[in-house]
């Protein structure tokens, strides 16, 4: 038992590393479009949905509005969403992808995979991870909640 107190052994470690690693991954792939992850993060949520309640995408990305306004101020300002009071209550902020955001879609999403494909990850073990962790989310909320 005293071996599984390793830092090798340590789950949250692993997904801890794993995460640090990935986020550089795809920070060299955001780089050319001068795009933070967090960003990116922003644009994949809208890219889904657009016109969101500010709350919502926050609630969705896990940021507090600590992380979220400074951000969504710096991607208004370079041209990739617009931030605007909801007609019915000016107190709420509708967040919407510019022309700009919604047309670099593609050249980001091809950036992505080219950077993933040339780590040679199986599409498969890919897929296995991510179900995994999926799992391993939904497991830790529920625990946590």
């Amino acid at each position: 038992m005293e071996n599984d107190l390793t830092l090798a052994n340590q789950l949250c470690f692993s997904t801890y590393h794993a995460s640090r690693l990935l986020i550089k991954l795809y920070q060299q792939a955001l780089q050319p479009f001068s795009l933070t992850y967090p960003q990116y993060l922003v644009l994949l949520s809208l890219w889904e949905v657009d016109r969101q309640p500010l709350h919502v995408l926050g609630d969705q990305l896990d940021f507090g509005s600590n992380t979220l306004t400074p951000l969504l101020r710096r991607m208004e300002y370079n041209g990739w969403l617009t931030r605007q009071p909801q007609e019915t209550d000016r107190r709420q902020l509708i967040i919407q992808l510019t022309e700009y955001g919604r047309s670099s879609k593609a050249a980001i999403s091809e950036a992505i995979a080219a950077c993933v494909t040339a780590q040679h990850i199986d599409a498969d073990q890919y897929r296995a991870a991510l179900d995994m962790n999926q799992v391993l989310i939904a497991k830790l909320k529920k625990m946590l909640n």
